[in-house]
């Protein structure tokens, strides 16, 4: 399911427009963005948990040259299933 097609079956099922649906997912994901860029986390209990977690820099190597490379710190996004989703999976 790509974004559009989300956002026609939330429109269908909230029985809202297509538009009002569409400014609902583009506001939850921009929240959810902002708040995993301040260091939070957002937890939607029985969905499940979106945090942000950091990787160290460590060292890697080239698999063309062999060559070891440095790769830096980054942050990267986490998502963490709740047990609603995991059971509603079995």
């Amino acid at each position: 399911m790509n974004k559009s097609e989300l956002i026609t079956t939330l429109a269908e099922k909230a029985d809202t427009s297509k538009k009002e649906a569409e400014a609902f997912v583009d506001a939850f994901v921009s929240t959810v963005t902002e708040t995993l860029k301040k260091g939070g986390e957002v937890a939607l209990t029985g969905f499940g948990t979106f945090s942000a977690k950091k990787r160290a820099a460590r060292q890697g190597v080239n698999p063309r040259t062999g060559e070891k490379i440095k790769i830096p710190a980054t942050t990267v996004p986490k998502f963490k299933a709740g047990k609603g989703l995991k059971d509603a999976l079995k």
